[in-house]
């Protein structure tokens, strides 16, 4: 009877061993994983998405959800832009901070261009979401304001002054905060 509980006791202990292994083994590769997410959203990306500051924007006309003729020539100073693409987890998840920034604006929607890159079957939430707090122009396929911006990746982030100049740019809302160019 000893003999047999010592046999169990030994199951046990190399039993707890290899469950200690285990789960060692599996909070490294955890570990490697979450490094790899973290890096996910920067790998491939290119260095700049939008004009870096100091640049000026493209000339661009367009017409907003309103029927308003927004353009380069005629920007409030300064004037917060976003641009953001239908289906883009980042732009989903930069939304909400955007809108938040928006609405606190002391210029309120006369200072605040949203587009929105698609066709309007598309980005009809986020235009709705967008208009109590941004002139809205949707940017159809030919992307003519996009280029203007020079965005190469959504969503972007741009402060330009009323000249046309960047100020501050970049992927995230917060990148608005940035100090601006001299």
């Amino acid at each position: 009877m000893i003999v047999a509980a010592l046999i169990a006791a030994c199951l046990a202990v190399v039993l707890c061993l290899l469950d200690l292994l285990l789960t060692v083994g599996v909070i490294r590769r955890l570990k490697e994983h979450t490094e790899l997410i973290g890096n996910l959203s920067t790998r491939g990306m290119p260095g700049t998405t939008v004009l870096p500051p100091g640049e000026r924007i493209g000339a661009f006309s367009a017409v907003t959800e309103d029927g308003d003729t927004v353009g380069s020539g005629a920007l409030a100073d300064p004037v917060l832009i976003a641009v953001f693409s239908p289906g883009c987890g980042a732009c989903a998840e930069q939304l909400p901070r955007f809108l938040e920034r928006a609405g606190a604006l002391p210029g309120g929607r006369g200072s605040v261009l949203a587009v929105l890159a698609g066709d309007r079957a598309q980005v009809a939430e986020e235009a709705a979401r967008l208009s109590p707090v941004a002139r809205v122009v949707v940017d159809g396929p030919q992307g003519t304001v996009t280029d203007a911006l020079g965005v190469l990746a959504f969503p972007a982030f741009l402060r330009v002054d009323g000249t046309g100049r960047v100020l501050s740019s970049g992927r995230l809302a917060t990148d608005l905060d940035a100090p601006v160019a001299a």
